[in-house]
């Protein structure tokens, strides 16, 4: 069991830290990028698939040297849905500070302008999903140093 949740956390640290990298890098160029939206999700599937490793362990009554190993394998799976709901409240927060007040008024604007503001809408998102990669990535890394005894 060990050695499984050591490659999923490892798989996890690579995953999320390639996204984080490929996202910081669009957010920077101020250009969307296709790799990160594929890598993200490939890391939120393999966040899910720590914890519930993390749970069949605990539930044969394995435990780490470290209990901290359980705060670590879990909480990617917080920090990926609090910042899934922060990047859907992206979109308002782009709107607002435009004086935008919905898409549809949006869509009465000028087309270069809803370009801007989808680029905008885009970026913001970008960036909040890609710090919480950065999160990620180090609490897999943590995950991985306090598995021992698994």
């Amino acid at each position: 069991m060990d050695g499984v949740i050591l490659v999923v956390a490892a798989a996890l640290a690579v995953l999320s830290g390639l996204a984080a990298l490929a996202g910081g890098w669009a957010w920077w160029r101020v250009a969307p990028s296709r790799a990160f939206g594929p890598l993200l999700r490939a890391a939120q599937v393999t966040a899910v698939a720590l914890a519930a490793l993390a749970g069949v362990a605990a539930a044969l009554g394995r435990r780490p040297d470290d209990g901290l190993f359980w705060v670590y394998a879990l909480t990617p799976v917080a920090v990926g849905f609090v910042a899934e709901q922060l990047r859907v409240l992206s979109a308002e927060t782009v709107l607002d500070a435009r004086d935008i007040p919905n898409a549809q008024a949006l869509g009465e604007r000028p087309e270069a302008e809803q370009r801007a503001v989808a680029l905008a809408i885009i970026r913001r998102e970008t960036g909040i999903m890609a710090l919480a990669c950065v999160v990620i990535c180090f609490l897999a890394l943590r995950a991985i140093g306090t598995a021992g005894g698994l």
